[in-house]
Order: C-alpha cells, then structure tokens, then sequence
C-alpha cells in the first residue's frame, strides 16, 4: 500500500495556489488541475491537492495533521524552508537534524503543516 495523494483545506484558493505555485516550482511537481473548489499538482511518484470545503464551511488546519515532503538533500530542505517563509508562510522549527533526518518544519498562508526532510 501506498498514499495516493494529499490535501489541505484553503479559505483563499487563489492565494494558496500562488504559494504553492511558488513553493514547488523548480521541484519536479507541476499543476495538473485547478477548477472549481479544487487544484492538484503532482508528479509520477506525489499529488497534492487545495480545496475549499464541499460543505462550505470555512477549512481548518488539523492540530496534529502534517503533510511530510521527502526532498532528498539538506540543501533543498533548507531551501524550500527559506522560501516557504519568504512567500509568508510561518516558522514551525528551523532546518536541523532532527531523529537522525534533517528536517524543517513550516505553515502554509491557511496555517497548514508542512515537514520538509530529507
């Protein structure tokens, strides 16, 4: 078995699409949908998805829900990292070695949690 995809919540689509546009750009995941309440992106082995709640009611970030991202090197840990909070996501741990992997730890613009690891 095998995790097929991955997704937050988001309040504010189009904000959260230019985050995320941003983030995974130069990183070998590209925009395959984005229509409706919805937008994905992905790459043979990852797809991640936004969407505004098909209740309707407002998302929330899950306490205790994480999305971990395997980027290979401590050098695009620290990168995406770096970017994350320049496109004004929050500071959840700085990149260090953390249980014998370096790791990074973020918020997205809806305050969603990301592990960034190699």
């Amino acid at each position: 078995m095998k995790m097929n995809y991955f997704v937050f919540g988001t309040n504010d689509m189009k904000r959260a699409i230019s985050f995320y546009d941003a983030l995974f750009e130069g990183c070998g995941v590209s925009k395959v949908h984005s229509e409706g309440r919805m937008s994905v992106w992905a790459n043979e082995e990852f797809m991640f998805g936004l969407a505004e709640p098909f209740d309707g009611k407002e998302a929330t970030n899950g306490n205790g829900t994480m999305l971990g991202l395997n980027l290979g090197s401590a050098e695009e840990v620290s990168r995406l990292y770096v970017k994350a909070l320049e496109l004004g996501g929050l500071n959840e741990g700085e990149p260090r070695i953390r249980s014998g992997r370096f790791s990074a730890y973020v918020r997205d613009l809806d305050k969603n949690k990301i592990c960034l690891f190699e």
